[in-house]
């Protein structure tokens, strides 16, 4: 029996560290998901800490431990017992194994140095316990020893904002080799002309159109994804830029005041872009009119010869930039006499056709596979963009004719039948609407939306959800909400908007609804899924 005793410690005891590990590893992926800053996660944890702080893999794992460290148990029936309350710990741990991460954990050279002191200090507390377990007799070996394994394990979390903290020092110096290195990298290229883009939405899209444009002419060279941050701009001009490209065109990004100075510090733009100003990012900014004078520092920035391509149908843009003494190109979708404007506009299933024409006299049909109105108007960008580059509108026509989706930003497919508009990139408000606008022009089947809803929008987030509620009931047949608190504001819009009964399913997870789909929907229906939340914003936290 003392053979069969010393096994159940060692497992699970084995046991323990496995767990502390999986959930030393969520931790770690939750601040990477945060940009490693410590405030918004321990903003989050503190959110979530009856959800982070009670696991019932956790306390049946503990329970294990201190039944046979308290008890040394010497029947077959307990140790039977034990195991079976292992058996469960494990299972219970698996949870949500079908809650698969949005965006993987990546192990950069940063985490790696975030998980090796993370890994210390929780390691620490086993150590202590176990060195003061060595001191000690009787029941109270047993405590110690239980002691450390229990901070170990339920204050994982905390161990990692707090090596956060304490390398943030050591990281800094390290961004600021990097950003350095870019900025005299740049400093060197006198022929290069750099592009920047901001907006509250659109940069993404509005850059691959950029980039495909210039492309015609121009080796041109761009961030990839959603790469809009210092250490993102950083690294693509350290590594990727070589001496035959012509054109930089970069994602300017900013959550709070100074972010974009930040950017243009390691670039200053030849050419400026701004998408669109409005509520994103409300939670760090406070107001919209912090947010437009944010967006349009990038203006002040400009190059002495340099030039601002801007959306003349937004006015907190073109009244914003108006006031700033630079050289405007302004493109519309809704009026004409500016520099560049469209007409003629019909959408369809497969897309778009209309008419282009610039203030000098040129004027060209265009057709695009991108849906929805804020698609010309961000394709307009760019071609105010390649205008300004010299090139003409005729020579810009195939490269719009040949622009792909980005990938999760009203992107349309075909699967078995069924047609999907995959929005699932993080929503806004006029980026919601555009895209729920679009559902409502087709006329197959059923339209379906499948939404948590909006994020990061402060104090208006929840007026502004219930407002994208009565928008989806003027353009939707059937609203899958996912989350049920979260999506509470959007059931009374749509409620408030005489929707009932099965036409609102509310949904625990994404996995649910897709389940509902397979069960409920047919070829030729419609599915929009508008935004998937990062996974720190899902109401069930994933199993650590």
């Amino acid at each position: 029996m003392t053979t069969l005793l010393n096994i159940s410690i060692l497992l699970a005891t084995g046991f323990s560290f496995w767990r502390i590990g999986r959930r030393l590893r969520f931790s770690l992926h939750m601040i990477q998901l945060f940009g490693y800053k410590t405030e918004p996660y321990g903003n989050w944890i503190s959110e979530r800490k009856r959800d982070l702080l009670y696991r019932v893999s956790h306390s049946l794992g503990l329970l294990i431990l201190a039944l046979i460290l308290l008890l040394k148990p010497d029947s077959i029936v307990f140790l039977t017992l034990v195991y079976t309350l292992w058996a469960a710990a494990f299972a219970s741990s698996k949870r949500y194994r079908r809650d698969r991460p949005k965006k993987p954990l990546a192990w950069t050279a940063r985490l790696k140095r975030l998980a090796a002191l993370s890994a210390l200090l929780t390691a620490a507390s086993v150590v202590i316990g176990s060195t003061l377990a060595l001191t000690a007799a009787g029941h109270a070996q047993a405590i110690f020893l239980l002691s450390g394994f229990w901070i170990a394990d339920f204050a994982a979390p905390l161990f990692v904002r707090l090596a956060a903290f304490l390398i943030s020092g050591n990281e800094a110096r390290i961004h600021n080799g990097f950003k350095t290195a870019a900025r005299d990298r740049l400093l060197e290229r006198h022929d290069l002309e750099v592009v920047a883009i901001t907006g509250s939405y659109g940069k993404t899209s509005v850059k691959y159109a950029v980039s495909e444009v210039l492309n015609q002419r121009y080796p041109t060279l761009m961030t990839p994804g959603s790469f809009n941050t210092p250490m993102g701009i950083s690294k693509v001009i350290n590594k990727d830029l070589s001496d035959d490209h012509r054109y930089l065109v970069l994602e300017m990004g900013m959550r709070h005041a100074g972010d974009i100075a930040e950017l243009t510090d390691i670039a200053s733009p030849d050419l400026a872009i701004i998408t669109s100003i409005g509520p994103a990012h409300l939670e760090s900014m406070g107001s919209v009119e912090a947010i437009a004078q944010e967006k349009l520092s990038l203006l002040d920035a400009l190059s002495e010869d340099g030039v601002a391509v801007v959306n003349g149908d937004d006015p907190l843009v073109l009244d914003g930039a108006l006031e700033h003494q630079v050289d405007l190109f302004v493109v519309s979708v809704e009026r004409n006499g500016v520099d560049l404007w469209a007409s003629d506009i019909n959408y369809g299933a497969e897309g778009a056709s209309f008419s282009v024409h610039s203030a000098t006299g040129q004027q060209v049909d265009f057709t695009t596979r991108l849906l929805g109105k804020h698609n010309i108007s961000n394709i307009l960008l760019a071609l105010g963009a390649g205008l300004n580059a010299g090139l003409t509108l005729r020579q810009m026509r195939l490269a719009v004719e040949r622009l792909d989706s980005v990938p999760h930003r009203l992107a349309l497919r075909n699967e078995g039948g069924l047609i999907i508009l995959d929005d699932a990139f993080n929503s806004n408000p006029v980026g919601a609407g555009n895209a729920v606008e679009v559902l409502g022009q087709f006329s197959s089947g059923n339209r379906v939306i499948v939404t948590p809803g909006m994020i990061e929008l402060g104090a208006e987030e929840e007026k502004l959800n219930k407002a994208f509620g009565k928008q989806i009931a003027k353009h939707a047949d059937i609203a899958l909400l996912v989350g049920p608190e979260r999506t509470l504001p959007i059931a009374e819009g749509l409620t408030g908007s005489g929707w009932e009964g099965e036409r609102i399913v509310v949904c625990a997870t994404l996995f649910e609804a897709k389940d509902w789909i397979a069960a409920n929907l047919k070829s030729g229906d419609v599915v929009l899924f508008e935004n998937d939340l990062p996974d720190q914003f899902t109401e069930n936290v994933p199993a650590t």
